[in-house]
């Protein structure tokens, strides 16, 4: 089945949105307990002002070969009310990407987090396998061995690959050609980054630009990329990202390299123009600039490039 030819469901079954919930909270705990840094910023937002937050997006990339790729991941969220939104494609990268809408369900007034709080879009990128090299194909599928994709969702999870670690020449091979294949063939279903929902927030850090200055000041890497605030054409999509850490890994061979791991984003979206006279307590997230800009997003992904060569 082609990515952009996914089933739509359109909502429930039974008593799944706690199940969809639990399934998040232990993506973000693996995601938060394999980069030290990321958690930092994830625990230092929320200590300011003891900031209640809410979460724009969580992305995922994956491998595009038979049995992996997008559909290995989206399937169980979209047979839990997701629905795809739009799509992303980025032809220098050899990726393409979809973006997946929440169900809609009932948020309290004061919901917040994963517990009770909206549930966060998802983007899925998928790298384009059959459009590397012959050296870097068959290095992949060496490993990515049939039906392996079917554990998907609890690889991310469980922060384990599903596959056997290259050796250290061969993971360097790929990463010389496209690093964002080098970092999906390393770090696996690992959630790549998740976004805070600037907007939603109720203190000093509903402005996206306090936000930089706190973690500049504080010592975090940010991607400069297109500027360190990524903003739309249209004007109304913010974003800001820290840079990966560099984490080391141990190879098949033995040999021992520090390589990217997951970041984390910023994105504030603003209210649209034919909304602009609501009063602010009226403003919902239907009033907001939705779906991602490709601009944007092409900046973002570089959070995740190698700091030296490979």
């Amino acid at each position: 089945m082609d990515s952009f030819d996914l089933p739509h469901i359109s909502s429930f079954k039974g008593g799944s949105e706690l199940f969809l919930r639990d399934v998040f909270e232990n993506i973000l705990k693996t995601y938060l307990k394999k980069n030290p840094t990321t958690k930092r910023i994830w625990e230092l937002v929320q200590s300011v002002d003891n900031e209640k937050i809410c979460y724009d997006h969580f992305t995922f990339m994956t491998l595009k070969i038979e049995g992996y790729g997008i559909d290995s991941m989206s399937s169980f969220f979209m047979d839990n009310g997701y629905k795809i939104g739009g799509g992303l494609d980025f032809p220098k990268k050899n990726l393409r990407g979809l973006w997946f809408s929440p169900p809609d369900i009932k948020i309290p007034e004061d919901g917040h987090g994963l517990s009770n709080g909206p549930l966060p879009r998802l983007v899925m990128g998928e790298i384009l396998v059959d459009e590397l090299s012959p050296a870097s194909q068959e290095i992949i599928r060496k490993y990515l061995k049939p039906a392996g994709g079917k554990q998907a969702l609890l690889s991310s999870i469980l922060g384990s690959l599903i596959w056997e670690k290259p050796t250290w020449s061969e993971f360097k091979h790929i990463a010389e050609e496209n690093e964002l294949a080098a970092w999906a063939f390393i770090n696996g279903y690992t959630m790549n980054h998740l976004a805070f929902s600037v907007h939603r927030l109720k203190h000093r850090f509903s402005d996206i630009n306090c936000i930089i200055r706190y973690l500049e000041e504080n010592g975090f890497d940010l991607n400069q990329d297109g500027g360190v605030l990524k903003v739309s054409t249209d004007g109304l999509l913010l974003q800001v990202s820290s840079l990966s850490e560099q984490l080391p890994v141990e190879f098949s061979d033995g040999i021992i390299k520090s390589v990217p791991a997951s970041y984390i984003e910023f994105t504030e979206r603003l209210v649209l123009p034919q909304f602009k006279n609501l009063p602010h307590d009226q403003i919902k997230e239907i009033h907001r600039r939705e779906d991602f800009a490709l601009n944007n997003a092409d900046n973002i992904l570089e959070s995740s490039r190698f700091m030296s060569d490979v």
